[in-house]
């Protein structure tokens, strides 16, 4: 299934500076595999040693957090937004 992913500033070098790419995945496990077939070196970034979305990285389907959905086993859809967002810190 076709889904839109929206690229961080900090992970478009691995898209050849596209903001926006395509991928076709049904779930967030197979969506993280396939843009690293696409654009190699990025699950690296996405992803820490056992194959867990960092900490510092924020996942949204459609707007919904995959924390309060089904995480990385989160189902897609033909037609879904997958908006993957840097954690913001301050005080």
């Amino acid at each position: 299934m076709a889904v839109k992913v929206l690229v961080p500033t900090t992970l478009q070098k691995f898209t050849n500076n596209q903001a926006v790419i395509e991928a076709t995945a049904s779930n967030i496990t197979e969506l993280i595999e396939a843009l690293e077939q696409d654009s190699p070196g990025i699950k690296g970034r996405i992803c820490d040693e056992s194959g867990k979305i960092r900490r510092f990285l924020n996942f949204y389907v459609n707007s919904e957090d995959i924390r309060f959905l089904e995480n990385m086993d989160t189902p897609l859809s033909d037609g879904d937004e997958v908006s993957i967002v840097p954690a913001v810190a301050g005080g």
